[in-house]
């Protein structure tokens, strides 16, 4: 006797076939939504470097983020990127820190602190140029080439952004090589929790590139980085 309350056969049977379509339909949407993240992760591949292997470069390229709560030291993630920027400096892989952050940003004056930071870990102030229009990573990198004329660099960032930061910069002409900055208070939430946010900004990134938008502010050419370099 067939039970009333059970099923027809022929919906049991398609049951595993809409299963298997809606997570292949989920595997496509996922793989399109990674298609950016993969595109900065592959295109910097062979440009990631620690700074004890690093390349040499005139010019290394610190990007800005949050200061301190003081407003007047950098913060943690900032304090590595400038370190790591120093330790290139005195041990002859770079001549000249272009600092490029936000002059205005919500936490402080982001170049103006990398600036008395470097000068604090013995790099000459006359080494060290300040961009305060790099409101982010595609503009620091756009500016540094239409700006500020540089070719070549090396750039510095934690690892979670050092792929994208790369990709971004070699898609807009510049020559760079990657470099990991120190990041001692970076534990493993931290990481994790950047990781997945950079995740998410390649999105950004990529459709920054693909409608190669110019930076958020133009300047004339800034000879600063040849000035600096003569000295």
């Amino acid at each position: 006797m067939t039970d009333p309350a059970a099923p027809p056969a022929g919906a049991v049977r398609r049951w595993p076939r809409r299963l298997r379509r809606l997570a292949v339909a989920g595997l496509v949407v996922l793989l399109l939504a990674s298609l950016p993240w993969l595109w900065t992760t592959f295109s910097a591949r062979g440009h990631r470097y620690d700074e004890s292997d690093a390349p040499a470069a005139d010019v290394v390229i610190v990007l800005g983020t949050a200061v301190a709560a003081d407003r007047q030291r950098p913060g943690e993630r900032l304090a590595g990127r400038l370190e790591t920027a120093a330790g290139l400096v005195t041990g002859g892989r770079a001549t000249v820190v272009l600092v490029s952050g936000d002059g205005g940003g919500a936490s402080g004056d982001e170049p103006a602190v990398m600036t008395t930071y470097l000068a604090e870990l013995g790099v000459d102030p006359r080494r060290v140029v300040a961009d305060p229009f790099g409101l982010d990573t595609y503009d620091s990198c756009a500016r540094a080439r239409e700006v500020y004329g540089v070719q070549r660099a090396l750039i510095v960032t934690q690892s979670y952004h050092l792929s994208r930061a790369v990709t971004l910069c070699r898609h807009l002409g510049l020559d760079v090589d990657g470099v990991t900055a120190r990041c001692d208070g970076c534990g493993p939430a931290l990481l994790a929790e950047k990781s997945i946010r950079d995740y998410f900004a390649s999105g950004k990134a990529a459709l920054d590139a693909v409608r190669d938008r110019p930076p958020a502010v133009r300047s004339p050419a800034d000879p600063a980085i040849e000035q600096a370099l003569r000295s």
